[in-house]
């Protein structure tokens, strides 16, 4: 068993917090959760709401998850509600299915190995398998931080801490039960929850539990790729993205989870790119508080913005036309992304389109205005325009065309550039002369098709 710390606590010792100590009511629980609750409890097995919920309801929140605790076995709870599916490898749960919600079983689960062969943990201390069952007890010390070791009883209303997870919630701090190196090697996203739950909770992360992660960051690496793209939509597209960008960058993790985002952000000295990406997160946080939609595909060309930056300034550099540059940033900066990510191709096609429509928006022509008009992808595109004014006032005369062009009737905006194109063609400004056309020189067939 790990070395006890005096901030990490590995024994549990029960403290009992009565119904008048606490504000965690029945009122604001799911009722298909209770439900649960008090099925299990009448046929004998104890049951408790545990982890993020109880967490939430103490500090004034509203949980939109609510799990359970048992000490019956996966294929005990199964046996009770025909509403309900087994899932997972690595933790077995049960899944109890009430329309669109799901309330989580789990069994309670031992901090040993018991030879069954269902705890298994790998030799860099990865654990790959943890289905041995336990007690209450065990189970509590077995979770990640004290704050989701908190355990609310039906029966007499109370909330059970073994761990210390009460005094750290009421004092706003995140902390790892057991070792913190120890623990994150079982599981190195837990860098990423603590992360995450930091900047959503607005809790400090308890220094020996952030003191690791900087010199374990790499491990990261090892988690799958799937897995991480989920991380990445809870740390950004749950309101607190802003934050934990700010946590990831200060704790050491963004050069392991965006690579050439973070290293393009460090040469970029004037800073302007970060403000860009700052206020990006901070419109997508504005977005989720208004309960408003935000693609994963907009989120990812914002974080990889700077990676492409940098990418395509690389490739102009080396004489490639600016077209094709465009074009291959796009696709390196994907593929490398992927070896940590797996973004798939729902978003990282309308990502790349984000991008590639950057350019088109300095383009006045009025075949190209309304085919641009047109595009699926133009709205984000436009949106994404509008945000590069953080960084750089150059775009904002296209910002000042395309918003108003998409104001006006078709007809009024065809007339508005044919009017244009004239005084062009005518020679601009009163008094000037005309411009002569030159006719582009047609390329070999052989060349066009390169």
């Amino acid at each position: 068993m790990q070395a006890q710390t005096p901030s990490s606590p590995l024994s549990a010792s029960l403290r009992i917090i009565p119904r008048d100590q606490h504000t965690v009511s029945r009122r604001d629980i799911s009722p298909n959760a209770l439900r649960v609750l008090y099925r299990l409890r009448e046929n004998g097995f104890g049951a408790y709401l545990v982890g993020g919920a109880v967490r939430d309801l103490l500090i004034g929140g509203h949980p939109k998850d609510f799990d359970v605790a048992t000490d019956a076995t996966p294929e005990q709870v199964k046996a009770l509600f025909r509403n309900c599916r087994l899932i997972g490898r690595r933790f077995r749960l049960a899944h109890v299915v009430y329309g669109r919600e799901i309330i989580e079983v789990a069994t309670f689960r031992a901090n040993r190995d018991d030879g069954s062969g269902e705890r298994e943990i790998h030799d860099g201390g990865l654990l790959l398998r943890d289905n041995v069952y336990g007690t209450i007890e065990e189970d509590a010390v077995r979770r990640d931080f004290t704050a989701n070791a908190l355990y609310y009883a039906i029966e007499d209303f109370s909330v059970r801490d073994y761990v210390g997870g009460f005094e750290d919630v009421q004092n706003r701090v995140l902390r790892l039960i057991g070792d913190p190196e120890t623990r994150y090697r079982e599981d190195p996203v837990r860098m990423l929850r603590a992360v995450r739950l930091a900047a959503k909770l607005g809790f400090t992360i308890e220094p020996s539990t952030a003191a690791p992660i900087p010199h374990l960051a790499k491990l990261l690496a090892e988690a799958a790729p799937a897995r991480l793209f989920e991380e990445c939509l809870k740390l950004f597209l749950s309101g607190h993205a802003e934050q934990s960008f700010l946590g990831l960058e200060r704790h050491g993790l963004l050069p392991v989870l965006l690579p050439e985002s973070a290293a393009a952000l460090a040469a970029n000295r004037s800073g302007a790119l970060r403000r860009m990406l700052l206020q990006g997160l901070r419109n997508t946080d504005a977005r989720v508080a208004a309960d408003e939609p935000v693609s994963p595909s907009f989120l990812f060309a914002l974080l990889l913005w700077p990676a492409y930056c940098r990418s395509l300034i690389a490739l102009q550099n080396q004489g490639v036309h600016a077209a094709e540059a465009q074009r291959r940033a796009a696709d390196r900066v994907t593929v490398h992304q992927l070896e940590t990510i797996a973004l798939p191709r729902r978003f990282s096609l309308p990502m790349q389109e984000i991008w590639l429509l950057q350019p088109r928006f300095a383009q006045r022509q009025r075949k190209r205005v309304f085919r641009l008009l047109a595009h699926p992808r133009f709205r984000a595109a436009f949106d994404f325009l509008a945000l590069r004014l953080v960084a750089s006032e150059e775009h904002a005369a296209d910002v000042a065309f395309w918003r108003e062009a998409q104001e006006k009737p078709g007809e009024t905006l065809a007339a508005q550039l044919d009017a244009q194109q004239q005084r062009s063609d005518d020679g601009g400004e009163e008094g000037e002369a005309p411009r002569k056309r030159r006719r582009r020189r047609r390329k070999p067939a052989a060349a066009q098709g390169e």
